[in-house]
Parts: structure tokens; sequence; C-alpha cells
């Protein structure tokens, strides 16, 4: 492959709903472009794109592919992405590098949930897209009813194309800005039944590009036709500025309708090197500086992306920002305060290594073996040090407890899950000190389920998964006071220890103070009778809990001047709250979880009346754009450990949430006994 600039080349999300057929865009693309001889299908597991194992089982994209494509002097660095929206901290890494998007849309199935998704995700950051209706040649495809639904869904969304025939039917489409038809991949005359259709859909394009620029729009109402260059320069200023979303259509496994899209790509979509600059913190200065996409400034990248390979190790993808690659063979990582060695950059097709000589600004390329870096980290000049914004990855929705199958998995499964972790930082790995079990935590149970079918695939590790453990607190009700009165005699020096306790409840976690008064117990002996109360509350008396927000005042006691030492003071303490239980009422409280749950309207009352049965609080409903509305609430954490899946059930996929603790609150009585019986048949 040969050496593109900036101005050349164009960085280009690939995107839309699981099964739409964005491996297959890629592998029609690729062919086209030339980048392989012959195509391979997803039903056969021979595509480029989905080459991971676990892509090939399920026959759906997992991972983040490149995919370069060369077409007519331009260079197309694709991203296929995963259509699970489960894999969306994998599309936010995406989508900081690319400079425009296409969305796909299934012919058949239409806007589904996945194609709204991706549609906000792309809105949020401005990124110009176009938009391919795909799979016209497959069976109970309604070709106007869709590009009505897509006009419905946004209206700056204007068909470019007008397709020739359906399902088996389809051999190709009408180019509304060139007036021509293309069938079978040949010029040929409109078919007489489209002209109607074809002079709407001129005039639907013509109003949308004069509203890019005055003179197009003081030609337009002046009843002017506007010219084929006049319309692809309008719509280019539109695309850029999103204004405008051209819709085309094809079907990328027979090849329709995809050199279209390829030339749209390189004509409409911005350069690389369109916004200029990019922004970091120069770390000399510490502000802020727009360092400019130009090869002519010091050399800086950004990793978008990691990958383990088994046999190249670690693989990163960057985007180059500024300056090229050309004698690069260290660079500087301010994330982690160290320098890289760098062998050699690549790009990869898939898996495919290509060799480049150089790498300009804008473009996108791969290192291998370099362990100093990670997703999201920068990669510099030393001398002209800059580090870019990270991106924000949404925080785990579900958890999942996993044990080693066997003895020998134990030792493995830490080093392999840290490993995985590298590649996808979204997903979680911390181990509860208090329950023991090991949580990996993710978007749901696709996200998980991949990372365990990973580990068991690359690492050969294999784990049983099980329910988080809830990890409860003990608490008190009632102000109480109790002696705790510690005597021991065996001959020599005895032990004695006496206390009379007060105990409070608190919104601290636990406090200690003292009352005492003409030194029935000497000061020397306080800490003793504050640490025998800490580590007396670490396993509460109902089921073992920690105990929390007891304030504990010592106001009285004696010692003997021979056989009182701190130990007797720590062991008097302890047997002082033991004491108190009856009199305290202790309670158990459970983790309080915020919420934030995103829906469309019409589910607001399902999402409600469901967050009531889960002994819920909402607290509020705020109104988002697109016709939905986010419900903040508090509800026990026991009550949502399966909630990802619940909430898609309950709004057909289209529902999300987010999730922090916030607060323990006291378990409602019928739940008590319920509770320490389950904790006690587990121990």
């Amino acid at each position: 492959m040969k050496e593109y600039l900036a101005s050349q080349i164009r960085n280009v999300a690939v995107l839309g709903h699981m099964g739409c057929g964005k491996t297959s865009l890629a592998e029609s693309m690729l062919f086209l472009g030339k980048g392989i001889a012959k195509k391979g299908e997803v039903e056969r597991k021979n595509t480029v794109s989905d080459y991971l194992a676990e892509e090939q089982s399920r026959q759906t994209s997992l991972s983040t592919s490149l995919i370069p494509v060369e077409w007519n002097g331009c260079k197309i660095n694709f991203l296929d992405t995963p259509g699970s929206e489960e894999f969306i901290g994998e599309v936010d890494n995406d989508l900081s590098v690319v400079d425009g998007a296409i969305v796909i849309i299934d012919a058949a199935s239409g806007i589904q949930v996945g194609t709204e998704r991706v549609w906000e995700a792309l809105r949020e950051r401005n990124i110009p897209t176009l938009i391919l209706v795909n799979k016209l040649d497959k069976e109970n495809v309604k070709p106007a009813q869709v590009l009505a639904d897509i006009k419905a869904f946004n209206s700056h969304a204007v068909p470019v194309a007008l397709p020739i025939g359906a399902e088996s039917q389809f051999k190709g489409f009408v180019d509304v800005v060139t007036k021509k038809a293309i069938i079978n991949g040949q010029e040929a005359s409109v078919p007489a039944e489209l002209e109607g259709d074809l002079e709407e859909a001129i005039m639907n394009v013509s109003e949308v590009v004069a509203e890019t620029s005055e003179e197009l729009l003081e030609k337009f109402f002046g009843g002017e036709e506007l010219t084929a260059e006049e319309i692809k320069e309008g719509l280019k200023v539109g695309v850029q500025s999103c204004e405008v979303f051209p819709v085309v259509v094809g079907a990328a496994t027979k090849d329709i309708g995809i050199a279209h899209l390829l030339q749209m790509v390189c004509d409409l979509l911005p350069a690389a090197d369109a916004k200029q600059t990019v922004k970091g913190t120069n770390l000399k200065t510490n502000s802020e500086e727009a360092r400019k996409v130009a090869d002519d400034q010091p050399f800086s990248a950004f990793v978008f992306k990691t990958i383990i390979d088994p046999f190249l190790g670690t693989i990163n993808f960057l985007r180059v920002n500024s300056g090229t690659t050309k004698g690069i063979s260290e660079a500087y990582v301010p994330n982690f305060d160290t320098t890289a060695k760098i062998g050699q950059f690549i790009t990869l097709a898939g898996k495919n290594q290509i060799n480049v000589e150089c790498f300009h600004a804008g473009d996108i390329c791969a290192v291998t073996k370099v362990g100093e870096l990670a997703t999201s980290a920068s990669v510099c000049d030393r001398k002209n040090p800059i580090q870019y914004p990270q991106v924000e990855l949404p925080t785990p929705i579900l958890y999942v407890a996993v044990v080693a199958k066997t003895k020998q998995d134990e030792d493995k499964i830490s080093g392999a899950l840290q490993k995985l972790n590298i590649e996808d930082p979204s997903f979680e790995i911390r181990r509860n000190p208090e329950t023991t079990q090991l949580l990996i935590g993710g978007q749901g149970s696709t996200h998980l389920g991949y990372i365990l079918e990973k580990m068991k695939n690359m690492f050969k590790v294999e784990v049983e998964t099980s329910e988080p453990k809830i990890v409860y607190r003990e608490a008190i009700r009632k102000v109480g006071s109790a002696q705790g009165r510690h005597k021991k005699q065996s001959g020599g020096a005895g032990q004695f220890g006496d206390v009379w306790i007060r105990f409070e409840p608190t919104d601290a976690p636990f406090e200690f103070a003292s009352e005492v008064v003409g030194g029935s117990v000497p000061k020397n002996y306080f800490p003793a009778v504050e640490k025998g109360l800490q580590d007396c509350l670490e396993h509460g008396p109902l089921a073992g809990f920690p105990v929390i927000g007891v304030r504990a005042v010592l106001y009285d006691g004696s010692y003997h001047p021979v056989d009182s030492n701190e130990i007797s003071f720590k062991i008097a303490a302890s047997l002082a709250f033991k004491n108190a239980v009856p009199a305290i009422k202790p309670t158990i409280l459970e983790p309080i979880m915020e919420v934030q749950v995103v829906v469309k309207s019409d589910y607001v009352g399902d999402v409600m009346g469901d967050m009531n049965k889960r002994r819920g609080q909402v607290m509020g409903i705020d109104p988002l754009p697109n016709g939905k509305q986010q419900i903040t609430a508090t509800v026990p954490e026991s009550e949502i450990t399966k909630y990802a899946t619940d909430l898609k059930a309950m709004t057909q996929g289209s529902g999300r949430f987010s999730r922090k603790f916030v607060r323990y609150d006291e378990v409602p009585e019928f739940l008590i006994d319920k509770i320490i019986a389950e904790y006690k048949k587990e121990n």
C-alpha cells in the first residue's frame, strides 16, 4: 500500500444494528478496492473483518476491525464496529478518531434500536454521516417504505440514489445527482417507471442543497435548475456541517451500489485534516494546545484500540494527529511518563499486516509488541509533549462472580483477565474483600460472555459464574448501655478489664468518645477499648456483617493496678457490645444504588411500575431529545442484579441505564430473617 497525505485520507466508522451487513460491506469494499482477490462470507466464517473465533462462532462482530481501502486516489480507513449496544465502550473509542461515518440500515428490518443508538452517538459528536440502505436483494423488502421511514426519522436525510427493482429483481440504482442509472455495474437509461420518482428526488436534493448557500438558494427559488456540480458541492457543504445526510442504496453481498458509496465517501466526507487541529494539553505549559494536523508538526498520536494477539503480542491502533512516523523509533508516553521503543509502524486489514513506508498526519496505523502503550494513551515527541483527552467509558451495569474450574486455572485466571482488560478497558475486574468473590463487570451478558469465551479460547482458562453476593451491613437502632468485665486468674499475673459503654446510632461509620471522670479507667487504656470495639464490629451479631453507624462512649469502669493490661480492656470492650445487643436493637442495612434509566416515552409507565416492584423510589423524570425520558431512581442493589437483561425485555432493547452506589438503608423487617438464613447457609 502506498503513502497518503491527510487530504487524501478519510477515517470512517461503519455502524448499525446487529446483522445489518457491516462485515459484508467491508468485504465488498475491500474487493472493489482490490484489497482482496476473493470475497469471504459471514456464514462461511472467512471474512477479513470477523477473524476472531468468538465472532465466527456467533456470526457477528464483537470487536472493531480496521479495513483500509484504496479508492480513486483516496485511502479510506474504515472501522467495522460491533453492532451490539453492549460494546458501546468500543464504539466510543472508535468515534474519537473518525471524521465521518456510514450508518447501515437493513432494508427488510428498517430503523432498529441499534440504528437509533448509533445515530444518537453520531449526533452528540457532530460527525458527518452517510446512510446506506443495505440488503435490498433480500426477501420482504419495501424500498419506498424504508426511505419514507428514514425521512420521518430525520428530516435532513435525503435520498441521492433510487433502487431499481427489489428482492431478487434488485439490479441497480438511479444516481439522483447525475440522473444516470447504473444497472449490473453499467450505465443505462433511467427506467420509465422511475422518471417521476427521479424528478421528485432531484427537487428534494436541490432544496436541501440550496439551503447551504445564499447563491444557490436564490437560484433555486428563481426556478433555475441546479447543475450536477452545484448539487455535489452543496451536498459536500451540507454533509460536513451535519445539515444533510445523503441516503444511498445497495446490496453488499452482490456489490451493488457499493462503488457509488465509496465515491461518495471520497467526495463528501471530510478529509483527515478537515478539522485542521486536534486539541490536547501541552505538558510544558500545562495549558490547552491545538496541534495542527500537518506533516511539518512534531509527531503525536492517540491510541484508540489495543488487542492481544497470541502470535504478535500487543497490537496498538493509533491515529497520527500530527507529524509523520518517518524515523520514529521511540516516543514519549505522557500517560505513564515512559518512553516506548517502536520497531515498525504497520496497518492491518482485519488481522492481515500491510507494510507502509510512512504514515502521514491524519492516518491510522498500528504498532506491535509495545507494552508501554494502552487504549486512550497518547504518544508524542518528548521535546514537544502533548497529552490528548482520554475517552470517557461507560461504567459496568452487570456483574458476575467467576471461579476457576480447576486448580491449575486458578493460577492463570488473574493474568488472563488483566490482559483482556488491556484490550477492553470498559469491563471491570475487582476482588470483593468481604465476600472474597472475584467479580467482572460489563455492559451486559453478551459483553461478559464474549470476555469469558475469549479467555477460554486464547488463554485456555475456564470458569464457572455465579451471581455476586450483596455486601450488607449491620447497624443499631436504639441507645443502650452495657458493662463488659473480663477477669482471668491462672496463677501468676492475671487479666482484668472492666468498662461501661453507651452505644448510640450515628451517621458516621464509627465514633469513639470518653466521659470517664476520676480515673476509673486510665487514659492509656482508651486506645485498647477503641481497638477492641473496632475488632468486634467487624462481625455483627445478626449475620456477621460489618457494623456501621455506631458511636461508643466509654463512661465508667475499673481497673487493677497489677492485672490490668491492653488485651484485658480490648476483651472487655467487645463483651460490652455483645451484652448491649438486646438494648440497641441491631438491624441489617442494604446497599442502595442510584440508577438513571433512559427510555422512550412509551415505556416510562412500565419502567416506573417495575421500579416500584423492586422497592425503588423514583426521584425525578427529565425529558431528553428524540422523545426520550431519563428516570432517576434509588433502588436496593439486590433488586437490580439482572436489571440490564430485564430492562432490555421491557423496552424491546431500546432502554439503557447507569448505576452508582449512594448509601446504605435499613432492610425491611420481613426480609431480615431471609438474609440471615441465606448467609448462615453459605457459611
